[in-house]
């Protein structure tokens, strides 16, 4: 995973920005993965007098940091609008070269009921939590083995999808914004979804304006979500004579949650428990956060396997070695009482 630069890391790290309705804090305290549908405008419905044929771009935000979750995003318009409206009023664009303040902007216009973007467009996001991307990534292999971050991103695009599709809408081209090879992504879509052109590019969120504002719902509502849980689970208690500053204006002091990210790495240094970790916000499978439990500060746990009490073969009650250390079928049934038990 590309690490982003500094510029991008204090662009990964905005503070007091708007929280969609993407962002449900009791869920995202609780460490599970949920989905957010928007409403769907009913002039995208299939059954609708006049449907008309919609484009839907995903893109995603937070797949490399070690906190936080990582977010997928759809968005859908009609074919016709989708420069019009996206590229020419709105100037969506790839996310990471919007500024906060603009991706903010954008997400706060598309949830407002009467704007352009909430007459014509549709969107939804999939939190996956980083207690779910860890629990996948180090499954043991007696409960299906390793669900990597691919094969997570995949199942969380087609689950998007195919929710737009449930809600009646008339999907005609869908833009994705690729893992792995744009190739191999695009023939298993295309094998998911017949009915629909498919296109998987690289840089898809700079090229197809769907996919732009997908990239911009993913990042306001991952950026948002950060923000949720550092004021809930980051920040430390405000001491007495701080007590009467306006705390909104303090800055997430675990940065952009990257690993390249210094402010990252020292918070969770000063905030690991020795046994547990850390809360429902960081991805424990990360090489940044085993290493530190591993470390001089982390209590080592033995996990015992569970012993049902029934550990031998069959083969063992015939080995010479148990002939030798006795006789173990002659006592199945207990030991013979002396006299003196009487």
């Amino acid at each position: 995973m590309k690490e982003p630069t500094p510029a991008e890391i204090e662009n990964e790290t905005p503070s007091n920005i708007f929280i969609p309705p993407s962002v449900i804090p009791s869920s995202l305290l609780s460490g599970r993965s949920y989905t957010h549908f928007s409403p769907v405008p009913p002039s995208l419905l299939a059954s609708a007098e006049k449907s008309v044929p919609v484009c839907l771009g995903v893109d995603e935000a937070g797949r490399g940091p070690v906190l936080g979750p990582m977010v997928y995003g759809i968005f859908y318009l009609p074919l016709p609008l989708s420069d019009p409206l996206l590229r020419q009023t709105h100037h969506f664009d790839d996310s990471k070269v919007l500024t906060p303040q603009v991706r903010s902007s954008l997400m706060q216009t598309l949830s407002t009921a009467g704007s352009d973007l909430h007459q014509s467009c549709g969107w939804a996001t999939t939190l996956l939590s980083a207690g779910d991307i860890s629990a996948g990534m180090m499954r043991p292999s007696n409960a299906g083995g390793s669900y990597n971050l691919n094969a997570q991103a995949m199942d969380a695009t087609v689950q998007l999808i195919q929710g737009i599709y449930d809600r009646g809408v008339n999907i005609q081209e869908i833009y994705v914004d690729t893992i792995g090879q744009p190739a191999a992504y695009q023939k298993k879509l295309e094998r998911i979804f017949p009915t629909a052109k498919i296109t998987v590019a690289k840089k898809a969120d700079s090229l197809y304006p769907c996919v732009s504002a997908a990239s911009v719902c993913a990042k306001v509502t991952r950026d948002a979500a950060l923000e949720v849980l550092w004021k809930t689970r980051g920040r430390p208690p405000a001491r007495e004579e701080e007590k009467d500053k306006n705390e909104e204006d303090t800055d997430m002091e675990w940065g952009s949650g990257y690993p390249s990210d210094q402010r990252c790495v020292t918070w969770l240094r000063g905030n690991m428990h020795p046994v547990f970790g850390w809360g429902p916000e960081c991805r424990f499978s990360w090489g940044t956060a085993k290493d530190m439990l591993e470390g001089p500060k982390g209590v080592k746990v033995d996990w015992p396997v569970d012993d049902d009490g029934d550990t031998h073969r069959l083969t063992d009650f015939f080995s010479a070695k148990d002939q030798e250390e006795g006789d173990e079928l002659g006592t199945w049934f207990g030991t013979p009482a002396g006299l003196e038990a009487f």
